[in-house]
């Protein structure tokens, strides 16, 4: 990948299409991962204002400093970067006091894991809506269209995708070339949605580099009969995430009424 030249083309991209829809610029959450850090910094890259928004909900600390110095940089480097914070806890948890009470599940730490990502969405399209802003959105080529690694309606909310063209070791390599700090390229990625320790590739089964090679792999033509050991059990983990969540990466379904009916 020509790094320099994909990280010019995003920019370009990015700052012609707030242009086109007239709008001021972007508003991006930042939550101390790479993939923000960098749609981040190619925001605040085109030199039009982005606000960057830390949603803390019972978030770990190593996570709450890496954004912040993630932001604190890109506020010294950038004049068009402002930022704000929003501690979403105490709205978590009153969500949780007016909903019925149910048993302790593993449906139920994902139903609020995913709640955690729509409280986040609805609080950065209140601060886009507050200042004529378009909303970034953070997910990459793997998480949006291999395995669906995200929240519908979260995560998945957004305006328009700057990285989502990009496997993750492709962000990486922009990281890099856009200063992104130290600490974010060395951090393990984690969607932090569920207030321990787990990283991604503790919920997935497999590492992004996996994962990319699997998405290859099903690219062309390949099957899971095709491989032995490790490499078909990546393979098989991936094309059921895939499957199971297509439902995510295909447009909403719509019941189209017959003429005769109408």
């Amino acid at each position: 990948m020509n790094t320099p030249k994909v990280a010019e083309h995003i920019i370009t991209w990015l700052k012609d299409y707030a242009e086109n829809a007239k709008v001021k610029g972007f508003v991006v959450g930042v939550s101390g991962g790479i993939d923000s850090a960098v749609t981040s910094t190619l925001c605040a890259s085109t030199g039009l204002p982005t606000l960057c928004v830390e949603m803390p909900i019972h978030q770990a600390q190593s996570q709450v400093t890496r954004a912040q110095e993630h932001i604190a940089q890109l506020k010294e480097r950038f004049s068009n970067v402002s930022d704000t914070r929003v501690n979403l806890t105490s709205t978590f948890e009153d969500f949780k006091t007016v909903t019925p009470e149910v048993e302790a599940s593993a449906q139920l730490d994902l139903a609020l894991a995913n709640t955690r990502a729509r409280l986040r969405m609805t609080t950065l399209y209140y601060f886009a809506g507050l200042h004529g802003l378009l909303v970034a959105g953070t997910g990459n080529k793997v998480e949006d269209f291999g395995v669906g690694f995200f929240t519908k309606y979260g995560d998945g909310g957004v305006d328009l995708s700057p990285i989502a063209d990009l496997v993750k070791s492709e962000v990486y390599a922009l990281a890099a070339h856009l200063q992104v700090p130290e600490s974010i390229q060395k951090a393990q990625p984690t969607d932090g949605l569920f207030g321990d320790s787990r990283t991604d590739e503790d919920q997935i089964g497999a590492s992004y580099d996996e994962l990319e090679w699997a998405m290859k792999m099903q690219d062309a033509g390949k099957t899971a009969e095709d491989f032995s050991g490790r490499e078909k059990e990546v393979y098989s983990i991936y094309v059921r995430l895939n499957t199971i969540n297509q439902h995510k990466m295909v447009p909403i379904p719509v019941c189209e009424i017959p003429a005769n009916l109408k």
